[in-house]
């Protein structure tokens, strides 16, 4: 790691606190899925969409940033990210002025997410708090995600089911014109909506696992039960093998399934990317080889995840 004594506030905020190149791709997958299905079933609308992607992104880059505050404030002699605890000692980062990026971002959501409310009733607003749950619940609190070791198949669930039917949810709720109620209609979510992101949801899970592998030793030291700290290496690349697998079966059962045109199958275009990087995690430990999978994966899912969004939106 490289010190960032003395770099510009900008730069603190942008490259090592928002991780643009990871909760950008992440936040946007399952939206792109959940926009594919909405158009293959004539519900789709841009507000809702651009609104729940907002709303999504700015949640997830609240746990990131908590998540940050909890490694500086709470286990200082862990040098995880040496860079900002250089930015923490020569003032360029505050702990204060993370509180505040913390609660810039839930306000944020918070706003984006009431005209979902509207369109889509209090159902919309039950997803948002889930998700907020999720996102500060990984690091923050004695029973965090972390500490239980159930992080992995939280965003599995996550990422993969309740992200893409929330998005198809509130384009289905703006597009019939009646706020819904407390339940989720089965007519107005489909079961599709519920499956059809599993394998975004795997390959964002990869991208934790990934951190988690990386991270192994001070995850460790922080308390945190990931699966490497609990389980080991060996365990860990099994689970990792096993997500992209199912990632890359899934749309065989889409199409031979479900019913879907044969165009789901674009996603298989990137199983090449999908196997180096499974290669990379099976054989490599060091951190400068681990490093740059994080952003290659997030960007692998956001690739898988507009293929196959074009590949639901096409109809038979």
């Amino acid at each position: 790691m490289l010190s960032v004594t003395g770099a510009p506030r900008r730069k603190i905020r942008v490259d090592l606190l928002l991780y643009p190149t990871h909760t950008l791709p992440t936040a946007a997958a399952p939206v792109l899925v959940g926009v594919g299905l909405a158009l293959h079933n004539g519900v789709f609308g841009a507000l809702p969409v651009l609104l729940a992607f907002v709303a999504s992104w700015l949640i997830h880059v609240a746990g990131v940033f908590t998540d940050n505050y909890r490694l500086l404030a709470d286990h200082p002699d862990v040098v995880e990210h040496p860079e900002l605890t250089a930015a923490l000692h020569d003032g360029s980062l505050t702990l204060n002025g993370l509180w505040w990026a913390i609660a810039g971002c839930m306000l944020g959501a918070a706003l984006a997410g009431s005209y979902l409310i509207a369109v889509a009733g209090i159902a919309a607003a039950v997803l948002g708090v889930i998700g907020v749950a999720v996102s500060l619940g990984y690091s923050l609190g004695p029973v965090s995600l972390t500490k239980l070791g159930i992080a992995d198949p939280v965003f599995f669930l996550m990422f993969g089911i309740v992200a893409v039917a929330g998005v198809y949810y509130v384009q289905a709720g703006a597009a019939s014109n009646v706020p819904f109620a407390w339940h989720i209609d089965s007519q107005i979510v489909p079961w599709d909506a519920l499956v059809v992101g599993l394998p975004v949801g795997a390959i964002v899970t990869c991208v934790l696992l990934i951190d988690d592998i990386r991270d192994r030793a001070y995850d460790a030291a922080k308390g945190w039960h990931t699966p490497p700290v609990r389980f080991g290496l060996r365990w860990t690349r099994t689970e990792f093998t096993a997500l992209m697998a199912v990632a890359y079966l899934l749309p065989l059962w889409f199409w031979l399934g479900l019913g879907f045109t044969p165009w789901v199958l674009l996603p298989l275009v990137t199983v090449g990317v999908a196997f180096g990087v499974t290669r990379t995690i099976c054989t490599e430990i060091g951190f400068e080889k681990l490093f740059p999978l994080t952003p290659k994966t997030s960007t692998l899912a956001f690739v898988y995840a507009l293929l196959l969004g074009a590949g639901l939106a096409m109809r038979g």
